[in-house]
């Protein structure tokens, strides 16, 4: 089976957290806290244990003109959505002591909750910050690439959900050419900065 992945394009998000709510919904996920944090709309603030598809809401000046930009407002809205990256060296997984985090058919890195003792180690071994322990039960969460959804055919839900395509799902390889070509595009159209994530880049 071909590895499977998330293309997920920033310039065409909206910052409307469906995916968020989706993710939510789907996998029963408890709420944050209902905090006003005074971050924007940004109430969830970052990943964790009960929030595994986070958008934050960035207020950046405008640095590139109006011919580009098509208006004369000194600042811009920037919609990030983020999420595990399941990534190829995963530390949560190298780290786990009990074999409760393992690498599932479809390329992603998955914890067990039956099988993990809540140690931790994986908490701290994620360079991201996406894995945490949930009080309540006292064991490790992250995104699960919503594992159930793809034994059964389907796409995760935060990708279902998003009204603007800005997430992606499919295969490695296709997204990959995909996001390339949306760089390119990107590039002739004046944004010199834009540029892909890859895992295979980092450390």
């Amino acid at each position: 089976m071909k590895t499977v992945a998330f293309f997920t394009d920033p310039t065409v998000c909206i910052g409307c957290k469906a995916c968020e709510v989706a993710c939510k919904e789907w996998n029963q996920l408890p709420d944050d806290g209902l905090e006003w944090s005074g971050l924007s709309y940004d109430n969830t603030r970052h990943l964790g244990a009960s929030t595994w598809r986070h958008v934050s809401f960035l207020e950046q000046q405008q640095v590139l003109g109006p011919q580009i930009t098509g208006t004369q407002e000194p600042f811009r809205w920037i919609f990030v959505s983020d999420v595990c990256k399941h990534c190829g060296n995963a530390g949560c997984l190298e780290a786990c002591p009990t074999g409760a985090i393992v690498r599932t058919e479809f390329g992603s890195v998955y914890v067990q909750p039956d099988v993990c003792n809540g140690c931790g180690y994986c908490v701290v071994s994620c360079p991201f910050g996406v894995i945490d322990r949930r009080h309540k039960e006292g064991l490790a969460f992250k995104c699960t690439f919503c594992y159930d959804r793809q034994l059964a055919g389907m796409m995760p839900a935060c990708a279902k959900a998003c009204p603007t395509q800005s997430i992606h799902f499919g295969e490695l390889d296709e997204l990959q050419a995909q996001a390339q070509l949306r760089v390119e595009e990107l590039r002739q159209r004046g944004y010199q900065d834009a540029r892909i994530y890859d895992a295979a880049e980092t450390g």
